[in-house]
């Protein structure tokens, strides 16, 4: 990689927890663009499963697969992605939070929880690559997301790929309660913000709760679409948004995601 080569961006829509064993139709798209991945050295991922007060990044040398999760199929639990840990990225990482003004702190013993490892079983399904993770804080909002996600940019061009994991979608109330009639707002809230995304309109995108459709309703709370603002943060110049369209699971999630930095083609010929 050299120095004018930046590491892809991916904002992905991890789902429920099942999405390891189902694939749908976005698994083979992030199977198919991570066979394409070249010159990375390391994935950090930002997941919605990890929050504490201030940053933490996990610096474990051999980072364990946590199962953060509870009433899903026996054989879930069974499944292990058995990446390396990337310390030193992590304390590089850790460095430029600290020096964007973030109160910063690595975790030596974290592993990876299932918004990690879950989207990564297909990304890269070989866990050829060190993946460690950086924490979202309780108290984040839109714009301080946005701020992580430029403090991290840097990274790219050293070759870190960086995923943030999310959802477009996640109504967990409905989901427990079997609600299967969501589409029509899931999908008027999705569009809304593919189309933002897509024209890399960041300020709508920041105040989506008062401007997108179904906002509310779509997230309940907003941990699981703050990931996409931390993307929107840690593109660079020359970054075009690309759709990865996932569908709709469940009724009311939708497993749309995105990618920056790949060539056009790249995530064409995954449709």
């Amino acid at each position: 990689m050299t120095a004018t080569t930046q590491a892809p961006l991916f904002f992905i829509s991890h789902g429920a927890p099942t999405f390891a064993l189902e694939p749908g139709t976005l698994g083979p798209q992030l199977k198919a663009l991570g066979a394409q991945l070249e010159g990375v050295r390391a994935v950090l991922v930002v997941s919605p499963h990890w929050q504490t007060r201030g940053v933490s990044v996990s610096a474990a040398a051999s980072p364990e697969t946590i199962h953060d999760f509870g009433g899903f199929p026996a054989k879930l639990y069974d499944l292990s992605y058995p990446a390396a840990g990337a310390p030193q990225v992590a304390l590089d990482a850790a460095k430029l939070l600290a020096d964007a003004g973030f109160a910063t702190d690595t975790d030596k013993f974290r592993g990876l929880d299932h918004g990690a490892w879950v989207p990564l079983m297909h990304l890269l399904p070989q866990a050829q690559l060190p993946v460690f993770q950086v924490s979202m804080p309780y108290d984040l909002n839109t714009v301080q997301a946005v701020q992580l996600g430029q403090a991290l940019a840097p990274l790219r061009a050293q070759g870190v790929l960086i995923v943030t994991s999310g959802s477009m979608t996640h109504n967990l109330g409905e989901f427990r309660r079997g609600v299967a009639a969501g589409d029509h707002y899931v999908e008027e809230f999705s569009q809304w913000v593919r189309t933002a995304v897509l024209a890399n309109a960041v300020q709508p995108v920041i105040r989506y709760r008062s401007e997108a459709p179904h906002a509310v309703r779509a997230h309940p709370s907003e941990e699981h679409f703050l990931p996409l603002l931390v993307a929107l943060g840690a593109q660079v110049e020359g970054d075009a948004a690309q759709l990865l369209a996932g569908g709709i699971e469940h009724g009311m999630l939708s497993m749309d995601s995105f990618v920056w930095g790949l060539p056009q083609t790249a995530a064409a010929a995954t449709h």
